[in-house]
């Protein structure tokens, strides 16, 4: 028969357990909540997140096309200066324009909140972490956010603009004209500017394999050449232009984000394996 000190020790374990569930439960609650509202503030200035953001890479005045038509003349490379403007958005469905504002509205809501939901998941998970763990965890919340809003970033400016441009442009036949469809271009720029922004958090996973023991800074540099493979077929299909300036501008940056990611390895390698003292 158990003891009355044992049963105290279970029940105190299972409060503990209830506690810990009710707290998460409030933190997913607090996030939801954030990003609801913050999608209810983007739904409201429609004009603002389409035509000032969304469609603003269809525009030869945006910006990027700008800066590739001056370096086009400065390089004499005439076909860096584009005009997007050639394809036409439609929309085919009833309500296909109310869908992709509300999708649009929840994707902003969630990007413009990231730092919000970071900081949140944190302090769940701060209570259970070593201080020491604490100690090298700080800044935790601010890097990640702004990795991640930089490749949010990235993925506007460069990669969606080559990205548009020649798809939106590719043509089979002459006789066949691009009619884009509202549902499709939205749905292929916040999905290529999400995946953009989680291929930034790359350095943070590194660090957090590498801290794990899974991968070390020798795995990466055997690894390096077959890298730089990966990234330059990625970067080609980012941007399927068969100009190949174009496809560095995207190369580049990723191939630094793999230097970055692997000196921060290297760095949290030689802190484990250094002797204390």
């Amino acid at each position: 028969m158990a003891s009355p000190e044992r049963n105290k020790r279970n029940s105190d374990k299972e409060m503990s357990f209830w506690e810990h569930l009710d707290e998460l439960r409030g933190t997913l609650w607090r996030i939801i909540i954030a990003v609801v509202l913050i999608s209810l503030v983007t739904f409201a200035f429609k004009e603002v997140l389409f035509d000032d953001i969304l469609l603003a890479p269809k525009s030869k005045n945006f910006i990027t096309y700008r800066v590739l038509c001056r370096l086009g003349d400065w390089l004499s490379m005439p076909s860096l200066c584009v005009d997007p403007s050639h394809f036409q958005l439609i929309n085919i469905s009833l309500a296909g324009q109310f869908t992709s504002h509300m999708n649009i509205s929840l994707v902003a809501g969630l990007i413009l909140s990231i730092p919000y939901v970071l900081w949140e998941l944190w302090r769940f998970i701060k209570p259970g972490l070593t201080p020491d763990e604490i100690r090298h965890s700080r800044g935790a919340v601010a890097v990640v956010s702004v990795l991640f809003l930089t490749g949010v970033l990235f993925s506007y400016f460069i990669v969606a603009p080559l990205m548009i441009n020649f798809l939106g442009g590719y043509v089979v036949s002459e006789s066949v004209s691009n009619q884009i469809s509202l549902t499709s271009y939205v749905g292929s720029l916040t999905l290529m500017t999400l995946l953009m922004g989680l291929l930034f958090e790359l350095p943070v996973l590194i660090l957090f394999l590498t801290r794990l023991g899974i991968i070390t800074p020798g795995f990466l540099k055997k690894y390096r050449k077959h890298t730089i493979i990966v990234i330059l077929v990625v970067a080609g299909v980012i941007t399927p232009s068969p100009d190949v300036f174009s496809q560095l501008i995207v190369a580049i940056p990723l191939y630094a984000l793999f230097e970055v990611s692997l000196l921060i390895s290297s760095r949290m390698y030689r802190r484990r394996h250094t002797p204390a003292g």
